[in-house]
């Protein structure tokens, strides 16, 4: 989920922003939106969302929130979305985690494009938001029953420290039910979406995390992990700090591939792709995120993909 930091003299402080972000979802948005929630009426959707957005505000004060990202439906942008769907449908066993989830805005779009339900597993470190999300999609835990782990990907309790897997695990496929960290699916997932997520963080913070989520992708050729997250043309420091007052690593598409490729799996043993993006060339109001969250990236996102070889 995205989170932005402010500048001193650009713009207010986390704590001094106002849910005053203009609501003026695409029609693929409120296409979506109403197909799940049941609600047909415009003015209603909205009153609706606006709610569950004044819930979450009280949560945390991440930017995703306040711009309403967890409508974006970002996963449709990746090239490997329709890979994902793919290995849905050919593979009965293949498990796909949205890892810091928020909402489940994005799990949730997968299965309504076909993905099995039964197969997809969820986490993140902001439980109420998930519960927020049954709010917002008017689902419960027996309507929809799609696992969620609650943690954080530094703590060890929720993924133990381990080397990626260059052969199968010894370990049983988990039953997806009864996870209450992702430790048991070390080895076993075949695809991992992780968006908005990386530029939350320092550089070894971002090392570490990757690590993790390495840990969790099946050995078997064609197990992916992909996302995308703000950055820049070239790595460091970024000239903002995020919501902890940390400074923000900002590695460049060259090097990203480079961290994967050779520092996290084995030189040779994944296949990293990826594109630089403007935001205006995948949200509306993009220019409207760029201006009010002072992106000093520049408003550039890097897609990218892993994919075991």
């Amino acid at each position: 989920m995205t989170e932005s930091s402010q500048t001193e003299t650009k713009t207010p402080r986390f704590s001094e922003l106002k849910l005053d972000f203009p609501y003026d979802p695409s029609d693929e948005q409120v296409v979506f939106f109403k197909k799940l929630t049941g609600i047909s009426d415009d003015e209603e959707l909205k009153n609706h969302v606006l709610s569950v957005q004044e819930e979450a505000w009280k949560v945390a004060h991440y930017m995703c929130i306040r711009t309403f990202g967890f409508m974006k439906l970002s996963i449709v942008r990746q090239k490997k979305y329709p890979d994902l769907l793919k290995l849905g449908k050919e593979n009965p066993q293949a498990i796909y985690l949205e890892f810091a989830c928020c909402f489940g805005n994005d799990a949730r779009k997968a299965i309504s494009d076909g993905y099995p339900l039964h197969n997809v597993v969820t986490s993140d470190i902001e439980k109420p938001f998930w519960d927020l999300g049954h709010k917002l999609f008017k689902t419960t835990p027996e309507t929809f029953p799609v696992p969620f782990v609650h943690g954080s990907v530094f703590d060890p309790l929720l993924i133990a420290p381990h080397e990626p897997f260059y052969e199968s695990p010894l370990t049983p496929r988990p039953v997806l039910s009864t996870l209450t960290s992702l430790t048991p699916l070390q080895g076993h997932v075949s695809a991992i979406h992780v968006a908005a997520f990386f530029h939350l963080f320092d550089k070894e913070e971002q090392i570490t995390a990757a690590r993790a989520l390495a840990s969790l992708l099946s050995p078997v050729p064609g197990s992916f992990i992909f996302g995308g997250h703000g950055t820049q043309p070239k790595s460091g420091a970024g000239t903002f700090k995020n919501f902890r007052g940390k400074d923000v690593h900002c590695f460049s598409p060259e090097d990203w591939a480079s961290l994967w490729d050779g520092e996290i799996f084995k030189k040779g043993t994944v296949e990293v792709k990826y594109e630089m993006l403007n935001l205006k060339e995948i949200f509306k109001n993009s220019d409207k995120v760029i201006e009010q969250s002072s992106l000093s990236w520049g408003g550039t996102y890097l897609m990218w993909s892993v994919t075991r070889l």
